[in-house]
């Protein structure tokens, strides 16, 4: 007998809607209620979704005609046909952090892995652990049979010892936030932190700080602030007073003084700010002393030595004036303070510790990290992207002597260990563009780290001499592959490596010395713990990439050295022999940023669309990370002229090249990469069968009054940030729309496919749908996909794998028929 199976359904959260029919009225004749649909072991939840989806109209009507969502039976044919595939694709897992413990009975290493979990909307976490055995050359990973899900954990962060794991669970709504101590065997102690003490612990990636001290008496974080007091009104509307001993039966509370958040993925976020936890009382004490303008981040402890005190040292943002967005914008000033930390000692607002700025020399510093000897502070500057104006730019290493009596001086002496590279030579470091540094990213020699960095199209992995200020490359010097840095096991090392069209895998690199006695690193595979399906191993298998030199055409006066020098793209195919000499299908795609990269690294969905047959050209165009601060500075001022004159450039060279049939070549891309994607379909209209933009900037005109970040607005027209004001003149705005997509929307004839977040604040959704209604006003064919939960990034397990599904059909319909 066959099993049936019950999928409940809600088509608001679980589908984008298609407004490719007509304008938002028709959404109003949606009932979007919640529908169970029955099915065969023969169909899959997608395939009967699809169906449901386009059958049902308000009155339950089956009338597909009637909804004109455009969904005709080709069309539902070949999402049920792509689906299943791009499911697997999905599936596979990421290999996001690793720790190593080293003890008596061996070496012992733990990875935090992440999957997709589509019915759930949510990446489960679960963490595998792995004996590591050492046997003369060769090195072994014995996995453990079964990965164990940390469902609910927010972070885990083992101590120092590897003795203790602490897990925090965030709480949903007004919840405490739960601590949890565990050793090797149980569960040592639970505290529930209410919240009128703190709300959610950061785990964000970028405030994120959770932080043992060598002791492990003691955890030091940063989380929400309490909620402030709200007015309080009788049932009169008379204001209560904030400490009145009047019983609240019948009041109600205002909203109170709007705060001002740090935009994108941070709605709805309170204040950063600093505590710490006795782990055996269960104590927590906020940290006193720090003005509130400053934004905390990224703790650490000071080292103790001769009875010194004890320091947290954390990285601070100004947010006085305004908050700008800061996610994915490191041109947010900051800085490196500390904070003197003495437990038990009681504190009132007369005798509070002060807060020391240690970097007040130079305009941003982060990720601060102690050497193992407590020596040196070192810590990342973005100050070329903070003094410019660029959201990301080259970065640079710095260090500070610490003091060894722990008195810390009105002035610090800041020392350069890495500079930023304007003009790297060819094959030569190109500067450093980190995203963060490992907790613990030191080798035995107390003064070697190692960190993972953009070296061009690649990801690549550094080691630094604090002292002499040499980097030499640890990863592969002549592999293409992305290499990150995951975990140390003494002076070796457990990376991450993968490519376009390879999975992520477990890499281990044994410290030896070269021929001239310097520091090197001999690879080893290891055994993956990601297991993909036969079909998508034999999709893999049948693919190849390679990068892609392209020279520069428009080599103007005025351009620096660094800025008329090759850039790359990285092209990948199908290995198989070509049918009669043709080409696969071409897809240009494009990042956002523009100060951003593509790396030459595993992307399921890119993955996913090479093996259903196209090829992938993806363009770092000038203004990228990875080649230099001249080729990136020079972007600016001209966004919509060079950088698309740099794609326009990579697509002929892939053509002449014999890799690209030009009458098949379609563009994709996001944020900014949607903004070329618009323009080009704009600048050069017989370019390209068909296109689709993720979140584009289509009028930079009209983003600047509603995104978090109109700073980027004047800084890539004007190409520096002292045309800023927060009243644009006509000028200003005539130029924004001189240099947008929406100045070309006449000469636009591409079939165009958006997808759009309604809670996306760094392109606010009218931006697309301006252009959207633009391009039907003169009959060009649009189709939009809107997802009402989804910010910016468009990331949500079920909108990334509609999105897709979507840009895989959309795409097929006009290249392959």
């Amino acid at each position: 007998m066959a099993r049936i199976f019950t999928y409940p359904i809600t088509c608001s959260t679980k589908l984008g809607f298609d407004l490719s029919f007509s304008s938002h009225r028709h959404l109003r004749r949606l009932t979007f209620r919640p529908t169970f649909i029955t099915l065969s072991p023969t169909q899959s939840p997608c395939r009967a979704l699809i169906r449901r989806f386009v059958a049902m109209d308000s009155s339950g009507t089956d009338s597909a005609k009637e909804l004109h969502v455009g969904l005709d039976p080709t069309t539902e044919e070949e999402y049920a046909t792509q689906s299943k595939l791009l499911q697997e694709f999905i599936n596979i897992p990421s290999i996001d952090k690793a720790w190593i413990f080293n003890s008596d009975s061996g070496t012992q290493a733990m990875f935090a892995l992440s999957q997709a979990n589509l019915l759930a909307n949510k990446r489960k976490k679960f963490m595998l652990s792995s004996h590591i055995s050492k046997e003369s050359n060769s090195v072994n990973f014995h996995w453990a049979p079964f990965p164990v899900e940390m469902t609910g954990a927010s972070a885990f962060i083992p101590s120092p010892s590897g003795l203790k794991l602490l897990v925090i669970r965030n709480p949903e709504k007004e919840s405490p936030t739960k601590f949890e101590i565990w050793n090797s065997s149980q569960l040592e102690k639970e505290f529930h932190i209410p919240q009128k003490v703190h709300g959610s612990v950061y785990v964000d990636g970028w405030f994120e700080g959770i932080s043992w001290n060598s002791d492990e008496t003691h955890v030091a974080y940063v989380a929400e602030e309490p909620s402030r007091p709200k007015p309080t009104f009788d049932h009169l509307g008379y204001y209560k007073k904030e400490n009145s001993l009047e019983k609240d039966i019948g009041s109600w509370k205002g909203e109170g003084d709007w705060e001002e958040e740090w935009g994108e993925a941070y709605a709805g976020k309170r204040q950063p700010a600093l505590f710490v936890i006795d782990v055996d009382s269960g104590e927590v004490e906020p940290i006193k002393g720090i003005p509130r303008s400053i934004s905390v981040g990224q703790v650490v402890w000071s080292p103790i030595s001769n009875g010194s005190a004890q320091y947290l040292v954390f990285a601070g943002w100004l947010g006085d004036k305004r908050k700008f967005g800061i996610k994915y914008c490191y041109n947010r000033p900051c800085a490196i303070y500390a904070i003197k930390f003495i437990s038990n000692e009681p504190k009132d607002d007369a005798n509070e510790f002060p807060v020391h700025n240690l970097t007040k020399s130079i305009s941003s510093g982060f990720c601060p990290r102690f050497s193992k000897d407590g020596k040196f502070l070192v810590f990342v500057s973005a100050k070329s992207a903070v003094d410019s104006g660029a959201h990301w730019g080259t970065e640079s290493l710095h260090r500070i002597d610490w003091p060894s009596d722990g008195k810390l001086l009105e002035s610090t002496n800041i020392i350069d260990v890495i500079q930023v590279v304007n003009c790297p030579e060819d094959g030569c470091f190109p500067g450093l563009y980190v995203t963060g540094l490992l907790s613990d990213p030191w080798l035995s020699d107390g003064h070697s780290l190692m960190l993972s960095t953009y070296w061009r199209s690649c990801r690549v992995i550094l080691s630094v001499n604090l002292l002499s200020g040499e980097v030499s490359r640890a990863s592969p010097i002549d592999s293409d592959y992305s290499w990150s840095v995951l975990a140390l096991d003494g002076d070796n090392i457990v990376a991450v490596s993968s490519s376009p069209v390879s999975v992520p895998e477990i890499k281990y690199g044994k410290k030896a010395l070269d021929s001239a006695g310097q520091p090197s690193w001999q690879w080893s595979n290891i055994q993956s713990p990601i297991r993909c399906s036969e079909k998508v191993m034999s999709a893999l298998s049948s693919l190849q990439f390679e990068i892609l030199k392209v020279p520069i055409t428009d080599v103007s006066e005025g351009l620096t050295e660094g800025a008329k020098k090759p850039t790359e793209a990285i092209y990948v195919s199908s290995s198989k022999p070509k049918e009669n000499g043709k080409c696969d299908p071409l897809i240009t795609v494009l990042h956002g940023g523009p100060h951003s990269v593509s790396p030459c690294s595993f992307s399921r969905n890119s993955a996913y669309l090479s093996s259903i047959g196209y090829s992938q050209l993806i363009v770092n165009y000038r203004g990228s990370l990875g080649y230099g601060e001249d080729a990136l500075q020079s972007l600016p001022g001209k966004v919509g002229s060079q950088d698309v004159k740099d794609v326009l450039t990579a697509v002929d060279y892939a053509i002449k090249m014999g890799l690209a049939d030009p009458s098949k070549i379609t563009v994709l891309g996001g944020s900014h990469g949607g903004f070329l994607t618009t323009h080009l379909i704009g600048q050069a209209p017989s370019k390209f069968v068909a296109a689709a933009a993720r979140n584009p900037v289509c009028n930079i005109a009209s983003m600047i009054g509603i995104t978090d970040i109109p700073d980027w607005c004047f800084f890539e027209a004007y190409g520096d940030q002292t045309h800023y004001t927060e009243a644009p003149s006509a000028e200003d705005l005539s130029l924004f729309h001189k240099m947008s997509p929406i100045s070309h929307i006449s000469k636009v004839k591409t079939p165009t496919l958006f997808l759009l977040g309604a809670q996306d604040l760094r392109v606010p959704i009218s931006n697309g749908f301006q252009y959207v209604r633009a391009l039907k006003e003169k009959g060009v064919e649009v189709k939009v996909l809107v997802f009402p939960n989804d910010n910016h990034p468009l990331d949500r397990p079920q909108t990334d794998y509609e999105s897709f599904l979507n840009i895989a059909v959309w795409f097929n319909k006009y290249s392959k028929h």
